[in-house]
């Protein structure tokens, strides 16, 4: 309490500044939340800027609603709200470090769109004439397509992962956030 008040004292005295008691606390730095940031301290004792824990789960739970599997939108339109979406919560938050969960969001949100388009190939006869397409022989593709794995399996194992790589995700018009971020952020 001794630290608020004397720091109350300089900001209201000196800087006239008018300073509300009910927002203002004397916290931890990494135990702050500011418009969405929050903060942590390097071993070399900078302090640094990153995106608050809760803005990260509530993203999570935003792409998540995006990307229900039982949602009648196309893929254009899926693509075009994820990018959206992305591009917006990335430019909001550039100023922060966070590299490492974009590239974790980024592998999670690809596995939803793999999902997705699984589940959309719903019989077997579609299953085997998309995998074709996308380049996987005969045999191959009829042993995958009779897969009775769920959605959620399937869109994180090998068959997916093969047919369905970034690569092809980003020419359906997928972009990844964190290419996104790394390229606002030169």
């Amino acid at each position: 309490m001794r630290v608020k008040e004397t720091v109350t004292r300089y900001l209201e005295e000196k800087l006239f500044v008018k300073v509300n008691q009910e927002k203002t606390k004397v916290a931890y730095i990494t135990d702050i939340k500011f418009l969405g940031f929050g903060f942590y301290i390097e071993k070399s004792g900078n302090v640094r800027i990153t995106v608050h824990k809760k803005s990260k789960e509530k993203m999570k739970k935003r792409i998540k609603e995006i990307t229900k599997r039982n949602r009648p939108i196309s893929s254009k339109e899926l693509a075009k709200e994820l990018k959206e979406y992305i591009t917006g919560w990335v430019n909001y938050y550039r100023i922060a470090n966070m590299s490492k969960h974009l590239r974790e969001i980024d592998s999670w949100m690809r596995r939803r769109i793999r999902m997705i388009y699984w589940k959309r190939w719903k019989l077997v006869r579609t299953r085997y004439r998309n995998l074709q397409k996308l380049g996987i022989n005969k045999s191959k593709a009829w042993e995958w397509a009779n897969t009775r794995k769920s959605y959620w399996h399937i869109a994180n194992s090998f068959i997916l992962k093969r047919t369905l790589t970034n690569e092809v995700l980003k020419i359906y018009g997928f972009i990844s956030a964190l290419d996104y971020y790394n390229s606002i952020n030169l």
